[in-house]
């Protein structure tokens, strides 16, 4: 690695620590997911952040979800960073449509469980092309794990995200009743 990609950050924390460039950080993103499935270092790290988004601890935001996989009607789960949009909290698919969960969630109806130190019962609805542009913005705004798998910048205007709508599901979440 370059040496003008790492530096030492002292300023933030009284631990020193090292500082990627935003491109590297992007690079190391893209490589854990590949082939458009986890590697083991990403599988590891999902495991750390569904663990903390199960217990609430992650901020309001990161929440574990769970849906029954399509194929072994085993409950699956993974961590979601939930973007809220006019009132209403979407998940998103960062990896986009060949991600395993999208095609799993379809397949269950949208029946899912978000947990956040709780355990809510929810179904996804899947949002239309058309009216997905202004909540992938905010899902950049507020998952930057996500920003090296969108190919738009988070302060892009809303015509960039229309082009690429239609590559990355995204569901509104409802309160199932």
């Amino acid at each position: 690695m370059p040496a003008s990609q790492l530096r030492v950050n002292t300023e933030v924390a009284a631990a020193p620590h090292v500082y990627l460039a935003p491109i590297m950080q992007q690079a190391i993103k893209r490589w854990m997911y590949e082939s458009g499935r986890p590697n083991r270092l990403a599988a590891l790290l999902n495991g750390i952040w569904r663990w903390v988004g199960s217990l609430g601890l992650g901020g309001s935001r990161v929440n574990t979800l769970e849906v029954r996989g399509r194929r072994t009607g085993r409950l699956t789960s993974f961590p979601v960073v939930l973007a809220d949009y006019e009132g209403e909290r979407y998940v998103v698919a960062m990896l986009g449509e060949g991600a395993n969960w999208v095609a799993n969630v379809r397949a269950a109806g949208g029946q899912a469980v978000l947990r956040h130190g709780n355990h809510e019962t929810v179904r996804l609805e899947e949002v239309d092309v058309g009216a997905r542009a202004p909540v992938l913005r905010r899902y950049l705004q507020v998952a930057p794990g996500a920003r090296a798998h969108v190919p738009v910048d988070r302060r892009a205007p809303l015509e960039k995200f229309e082009r690429v709508a239609s590559q990355y599901p995204v569901f509104r979440v409802r309160v199932d009743s």
